[in-house]
Formats: C-alpha cells, structure tokens, sequence
C-alpha cells in the first residue's frame, strides 16, 4: 500500500509539473509574442516573422509535452531561452530584474520571478502604450474641450464677461507700468499679447477669491491656482524669516550643513495651518521667533560662537514676528522675487530653460520649482485651449486703447 500510495503521490506531482510547465510556457510564449508586436527591430536584428518562428520553435508546447512525459525535457534550458528573449524586449528599467533571473537555479522560484517580471513588463508596455497615446488624446481634449465652450458662448453670449474684465484689468495694469521694474509696454510692442497673458495667469496667483470673480475660461482650474497661491504665501514666509535670521546671524551661520534644513523645517511645521480660520497668527509667528531663538542658541554653543546678547535676541524676534505683515519689507521683496521667477519661467518655458533664481529664494527653491512647472502645465494646457478666445478679446481691448490714444 506505501508503495502504491507513492507511485500515486508521484503521477500526481508529475501532472502537476506538467500542467505548470504548460502554463508557464502559455504565458511566457504570449507574452513575448506581444512585446514583439510592440517593437519594430531595427535593421541589424532579426525582422519579426524570423523572430517569431524561433519563439514558436523554441517554445512548441507539443514538443515540450512530449519531452516532459518522457523525462527528456531540460526545463532549464527553456527557462534560458524565456529569460533572453525576455531581456530582449525588456525596458532599460527592467535590465537588473533580468540580471537576477539569471542568478535563480532552482526551477520552481525561477518561474515564479519569471512571471512576476513579466507583470512588471506588461506595465512597462502599458506605460509605453499611454505615453505613445498621451499627444494624441492631448490634441484631442484640446479640441474637445474648446468646441464644447464655444457651444456654450453661443448659448450665452456674456459667457466672457469675467474674463474680458481679467484681461483689461491686465493690459491696464502692463501698459501702466505696473510690471516688475516699472517698464512700460506700449500697443505697439510684438511682445505685449504674450506679455500680457503671462502676467494675467500670474494675477491669478495673487487673487481675492472672496471678492472677485474667476475668469470662466478658468474656472475649472480655480482650486488649483488657490492651492499654488496659499503655498506660494507660505514660501514666501519661509524664505522671509529665513533670510531674517540669516542677516542677523551673519558669519556665525553661515555655511552650517543642516541648519537652513532644520530652520526651514521648524517653520514649515508651524506655518502649516495658516490658511485656516483657527490659525493665529501673532502667537504662531511668536513661536516661530521662540523656537529659532532657541535653534539659533544652541547652534551657536556647539561651534564655540558668542550667545546673542538679550538685546539682540529680543531685535530678532521683533523682525521674524513682523514678517507676518503683508507689507513688511523684506517680505515684500521676496515676494517680489517670487514674481520675477515665475514669470522668468513662464517666459523660458519655450526654450526649455529654467531662469536664473533670484536671491534669498534658495531655501525654497526646489518647491518654487515644482510649483512654476505645474502653472507653466496649467497655463500651456488653458492657452491651446481658448487662445482663439484671447485673440479676439485683447485685439478688441488694444484696437480700442488705439483709438483712445488717437
């Protein structure tokens, strides 16, 4: 009975190996095949058909049966077959993962991380597939969304009204000298169309969501300016009292790895909630000066500088605690800054070029950047959109400013 019971246990372990080996082959087979209908080779490899009649010879599930039910089948030398093909067609990304099947020599782990990369390849070629697609369906909502407005504007023909307001109020404040350096952008000028937009989408970072009413053309992204707006504040802030403390500490601090990370963080935290009703803002900024202060002292004992006289300390904690002000200076000048950059940016996006940072934007530079790349998405996506809408509307707005000027 042992006997029989063991032969029994073997046929079925044997059945199991085999179906397995099936499987696995099935899906390797299918989805090689796939990768190479997604691949044009290029003209020093093998074209796709001399390609595939190796796979499928390589890969013939009858013969492979056959060899199995006789105990002729090298199971491993197909496993080296799955795994070359496979670092064929893989991604660049996926060379390592290739590299550690090649390590793996018992069989069953070996197809077990065989199947799990080629998940991860099926990924790869749904990415590549999207990414193929993404101009295409780009365009494609582009003159969907446009025709789905114009629409609407036939429907209701003061659908513009913010809008034109919006944009009025911009050639106003850009002819006026209002722009960063007081320079003045005649009607004349082959750049003011541009100049104009870039300052308009930059107006919307600076507006009052409680009185104004948003540009229709806009209103869908509206939560999203809001969003760029309050975190634009709050680095503001950041690099405001940053440059407070700086200035105050001078040479003492200067070039201490980890410090400006350390301030910078502490600020952060406490100024996370300052867009909120329950936010207080003399106690917030009092524990911000409390909490530098105290950073600062510390600082200064471990690399054997002079204490802040109380003097000194309690002047620090006056400029920090006053940066809270919209119009404090230093504020303002950073803010100011904050402007140019992105303006810098929506301007060198054609070129692909970063501009260069202004000072006192260091600390937050890297947030500044992320967030200049989503408005400089925002603003190319709004522009191919309803530029015809824009045309029309500054050409009627700079004909008539003509004419006032006549």
């Amino acid at each position: 009975m042992p006997k029989e019971s063991d032969e029994s246990s073997k046929e079925e372990q044997s059945k199991t190996d085999k179906d397995g080996i099936e499987n696995t082959m099935e899906t390797s087979e299918e989805m090689i095949r796939k990768r190479i209908r997604r691949n044009t080779p290029s003209p020093h490899r093998l074209t796709p058909h001399r390609l595939r009649g190796q796979i499928e010879e390589a890969l013939d599930l009858s013969l492979i049966q056959q060899e199995a039910e006789n105990g002729a089948l090298d199971i491993s030398k197909v496993a080296q077959f799955i795994i070359d093909m496979m670092g064929t067609f893989c991604a660049p990304c996926r060379d390592e993962d290739i590299k550690q099947l090649r390590e793996i020599t018992d069989i069953v782990p070996l197809f077990k991380s065989i199947f799990a990369v080629l998940d991860k390849m099926k990924i790869d070629m749904a990415n590549f597939a999207v990414s193929s697609l993404r101009p295409h369906l780009f365009q494609q909502s582009v003159e969907y969304e446009r025709k789905k407005f114009q629409e609407f504007l036939e429907k209701q023909p003061n659908a513009l009204d913010f809008t034109k307001k919006w944009l009025q109020d911009t050639v106003d404040y850009v002819t006026g000298g209002g722009t960063e350096g007081g320079a003045t952008c005649t009607p004349n000028s082959a750049q003011l169309p541009l100049t104009i937009h870039n300052h308009a989408y930059l107006r919307l970072l600076k507006w009052d969501h409680d009185t104004e009413s948003f540009p229709e053309t806009l209103l869908m992204d509206q939560g999203r300016f809001l969003e760029m707006q309050q975190e634009l504040e709050k680095l503001a802030l950041v690099a405001s009292v940053l440059l407070i403390v700086y200035n105050s500490a001078g040479e003492a601090i200067s070039g201490l790895p980890g410090l400006m990370e350390r301030l910078k963080k502490t600020i952060k935290i406490l100024l996370a909630e300052m867009h909120t009703s329950s936010f207080k803002a003399d106690e917030i900024f009092a524990t911000v000066a409390e909490k530098l202060c105290g950073e600062l002292r510390g600082c200064l004992s471990q690399h054997g500088f002079s204490p802040f006289s109380s003097d000194r300390e309690n002047t620090l904690k006056g400029q920090i605690v006053a940066a809270k002000s919209a119009d404090n200076p230093i504020r303002k000048v950073i803010d100011s800054r904050i402007q140019t950059y992105l303006l810098g940016f929506l301007e060198s996006s054609a070129h692909r070029c970063a501009p260069a940072l202004p000072g006192g934007l260091t600390p937050i530079s890297k947030e500044l950047e992320e967030i200049s790349v989503k408005l400089e998405h925002l603003v190319t996506f709004n522009k191919l959109v309803y530029s015809p809408f824009y045309h029309k509307i500054l050409q009627d707005i700079l004909k008539q400013g003509e004419s006032l000027d006549v």
